[in-house]
């Protein structure tokens, strides 16, 4: 069913108020909230590559107090299981059988902090519950709760000690972006407010949990035009014939950027998507799921040089207002 402008709208002004209301916790970012917001409303997860203190936990448990859900937060460390994230299946005595105890996944917003010092066994540990919205532990599955969203952080300073991400964990990030510190109007803000210790639980929730279901749904019924859908297929197969390019983006990888400019394009008011928010998507979307020649990167090329060297060299589609 096609969208109606006036659910647009809705949408729009709906959206803007989570975004307002997450700035009130980090101020100065909203562009990386409206990110995390498509990711969210996209039924995408998030890896944040930023130096500690940047407001990370805030932002994931400032999301959460917004839509009203559940947050937890895992310190990824060496020595951390597999069951520690997903839970464990313990034997009850009193009752004579096994009872499941949930792990710290079971939660609306899950912020994963330094995934990379965890070891790929237990990194391996998210890659079904961030594809299925289920976990399984001892052939028994669990669905998560819905929404559902891994927001994941590393420390892109610190490599002694890191596992970093395979391709095909990295490619179960819708986004990938950074919050970086602030600017110097906001840093005063913050300064001036420093007795508050805690800003993210001053956020209220303005929606119910329920109604951000409601929200993927709309976005995911948003018109897109063949010509647009060709331009995206354009730009993911020049990623994969860049000369520089040891890996290009994959088909997952283009079903994400298609799932995510249907919300930005709503987001902003559209019943339907433009090739200006591929273009504008594009970087956060496909940059992390492209893997740079060696050679290439001993250079100094870098993956985001390859989508936006594949996003100047592809023409965009005309288009008109519907």
């Amino acid at each position: 069913m096609a969208v109606t402008q006036e659910q647009a709208a809705w949408f729009q002004d709906a959206f803007g108020k989570l975004v307002d209301n997450i700035d009130q916790a980090i101020l100065g970012k909203r562009d990386v909230i409206s990110l995390v917001l498509t990711a969210l409303l996209s039924g995408g997860h998030v890896l944040l590559e930023d130096v500690p203190g940047t407001g990370k936990t805030v932002l994931a448990k400032a999301l959460a107090n917004t839509i009203d859900g559940t947050n937890s937060r895992v310190q990824f460390t060496p020595d951390l299981l597999p069951s520690d994230v997903t839970g464990v299946t313990i034997y009850d005595q009193s009752q004579g059988r096994f009872e499941f105890h949930r792990g710290p996944i079971f939660a609306s917003i899950v912020l994963a902090d330094e995934i990379n010092r965890a070891s790929p066994k237990t990194q391996s540990a998210l890659l079904e519950v961030m594809e299925e919205g289920r976990v399984t532990v001892d052939g028994v599955g669990y669905d998560v709760d819905q929404p559902f969203m891994v927001i994941a952080t590393q420390n892109p300073i610190e490599q002694a000690g890191t596992y970093s991400l395979p391709e095909a964990q990295l490619d179960r990030f819708l986004i990938k972006t950074s919050l970086g510190y602030p600017d110097r109007q906001t840093s005063v803000a913050v300064l001036l407010d420093s007795a508050n210790r805690s800003r993210a639980a001053g956020i209220t929730p303005i929606i119910a949990a329920s109604s951000i279901s409601t929200m993927s749904q709309l976005a995911s019924e948003v018109y897109v035009d063949q010509a647009v859908v060709e331009y995206l297929n354009d730009l993911v197969a020049a990623t994969r014939e860049h000369p520089d390019a040891a890996l290009g983006v994959s088909m997952r990888g283009a079903l994400a950027l298609a799932r995510a400019v249907k919300t930005w394009a709503i987001a902003h008011g559209r019943t339907y998507v433009t090739p200006d928010d591929v273009r504008e998507l594009a970087l956060p979307v496909l940059s992390h799921r492209v893997i740079v020649d060696p050679e290439a990167e001993f250079t100094g090329t870098t993956a985001a040089d390859i989508v936006s060297r594949a996003i100047e060299q592809v023409a965009p589609p005309a288009y008109r207002a519907a």
